[in-house]
Formats: C-alpha cells, structure tokens, sequence
C-alpha cells in the first residue's frame, strides 16, 4: 500500500471542506467526491463551495471533482470519509469496487445507524478493511475555525501508529498541529458522546441555566463518558488529553457547534423536527444518542446524561422536568 498515495475527500459539506483546505495545504491536487452534479459545477464556477463555508477559496484546478464514487475510490489511495453518518450507507450502496486495499480515514462523528457501529468498525466487518489500515481523525476542532486559519490541534487515531504518524505530517501545517494515537475506538466513541453531552450543554441553555451549571455537567459528562470507554474499550487512557476531553469542551461551549445550536433550540421548546428543519444542517448527536442508548443495553454503564438526552429527545419528555431530575443528581 503507498501511503499517503492519492488522496480523496468524501463528503461535500463544512467539515469536508476544512479538511480539503488542510491536505491542499501539502498536497499539489486531491480528488473531492461530491454527491451532486450541480454543486460540482457550481463550485467550479464560483471557486468555493457553493453551501458551506463560502469564505474559503479554492484553486479548482487543483481539485478533480468527481460524483462517481467508484471512480473516485478506484484513482485514489486515501479516502477520507467526512459525511454524515445517517448518509454513509447510503453513499456506500453505489460501491462496486473493493475498499479493502485503500487507506481509511474517518473524520464522521457519529455512529451507523441501524448497525450501531462506529464507522471503523463497519468499514472493518462490512468492507473488510484490515483495521490497520482504517484511522480516525478527532478534535477538538470546528470546521469554521479551520477556515479562518486560526490554530487547531488535531487528533489522528490509528492502530498502525507509524501509518498514524505518516497522515500527521501531510495534515500539520501553520495553522493545523497534530498528534497520534492508538486508541480508535475510544476516541471515536468520545466523538459521538461529546455531541449528545453538546446537546444536554445546549438543551440546560436553552432553559437558562448558567454558567455555574454547565461546568457542573461538562465535569459530569467526561465522567460519564470515561465510564463508557472503559467499559466498551478498556485500555490505558487518558481522558483529559484534548481529543477527548478537548472535544467535549469545544463542542459543549462552542458557537460553532451545531449540536450545541440544535440542544438550545430544544431547551427553548422547540419540536425536535422543527428544531432540524431551521437548523439546515446535521446533528450528529440526534442519532447518536439513539445508538449509544441501544448499545448500552449490552453494558449497563450508569450514564444519566445520556438516558436524559434521550428522553427529551425520543420519549419527548419534558426538557425542564427532565433536567431538573438530572440536576438533583449531580454533585
């Protein structure tokens, strides 16, 4: 396998974008998989992304566009995968040529659903991808902070770690630091906890709790997921390293984070369905918090904020009743 070979971007939106201007930065050309026809060519004419980040401008000679996922995944190396979980299957289903032999870096924060694997797991069980070859890149880290070239760490997570190493050198720059780890399961479980504890951080703002209070449940969070990862995935970690508890922090307190917007939009009343449709955009930790609730039946974690992130959410329980019983149990 020639590592980093060609590189591929898969995925059109904010975070695909911040990472297509990252690898640009070291690369001479990538090759961008863009589901629909009409924003290739209307990303071609204006010179960035039509939808997202609109501030960013790209080179688009530098860039082959494509809307064919076999030839994309044919041509390249290394396929970045940055689209929403709920889509991925989705995209996937067009695949007729073999992932097995390409390099797999999945920058998607969320879990499959219906399968309720994380997206290296179902790469490895579903594709056949040797676990040594799929990695994981984490925060904490906001695509529009990416865009305004202010400085970003990033976490790249692989059990290769020399493979690890290797994508953190093409992906640091001026602006972009990076580290490397071993430990891809915890960190993309951490990925997915810290939207749905984004959510509570949201839903608790939304109901006017203060600032008092979300230090009180961001301290309760990273506990919470510390058990979580011990459970599923117990090797020796550390919680407080910024890919994990970094994370959490920027996507809890963040105005940039979408799930933060979407949990504040239901603390205020709005429906869940009403809150999506007026936030345009994904929120990973809507669905994650279905799956992790799914997966937890399997391990029992003691995991309040969760359980009362969903039943706002899913049970449309009341937000300020249900948040009062999380109150009354914290310390």
């Amino acid at each position: 396998m020639k590592l980093p070979g060609k590189i591929a971007i898969m995925g059109g939106g904010s975070w695909a974008t911040a990472i297509a201007k990252i690898v640009l930065a070291q690369e001479e050309t990538i090759t961008w998989y863009i589901r629909r026809d009409d924003t290739i060519t209307d990303f071609k004419r204006l010179g960035h992304n039509p939808s997202y980040l609109t501030g960013v401008r790209f080179d688009t000679k530098r860039i082959n566009f494509s809307s064919n996922i076999n030839e994309v995944v044919t041509n390249c190396d290394t396929l970045i995968f940055v689209t929403p979980s709920p889509y991925l299957k989705l995209h996937l289903k067009k695949l007729k040529v073999k992932l097995k032999d390409k390099f797999i870096i999945t920058a998607i924060k969320g879990i499959v659903p219906d399968d309720n694997l994380i997206v290296s797991e179902y790469f490895n069980k579903a594709y056949n991808v040797p676990a040594e070859n799929i990695a994981v890149l984490a925060g904490p880290c906001h695509a529009e902070e990416v865009a305004l070239e202010r400085l970003s760490y990033l976490t790249i997570a692989c059990p290769d770690k020399e493979k690890a190493r290797l994508m953190a050198r093409k992906l640091s720059g001026s602006y972009i630091k990076t580290s490397v780890s071993d430990d891809v399961i915890g960190i993309e479980y951490g990925s997915v906890l810290k939207n749905v504890y984004s959510i509570a951080a949201g839903i608790c703002s939304g109901l006017k709790y203060g600032d008092n209070f979300q230090a009180v449940l961001i301290a309760n969070a990273i506990q919470e997921m510390n058990r979580f990862l011990n459970t599923v995935y117990p090797i020796d970690r550390n919680i407080i390293d910024s890919a994990y508890l970094g994370d959490l922090l920027v996507t809890g307190y963040s105005r940039f984070s979408r799930n933060r917007n979407f949990g504040t939009m239901i603390g205020k009343g709005y429906s869940v369905k009403s809150a999506q449709i007026e936030m345009e955009m994904i929120a990973e930790g809507y669905y994650g918090t279905k799956c992790i609730k799914e997966i937890n039946k399997h391990y029992h974690v003691n995991m309040p904020i969760l359980d009362a992130v969903y039943n706002i959410l899913y049970e449309r329980i009341s937000p300020a009743i249900e948040i009062k019983l999380l109150t009354d149990s914290f310390r």
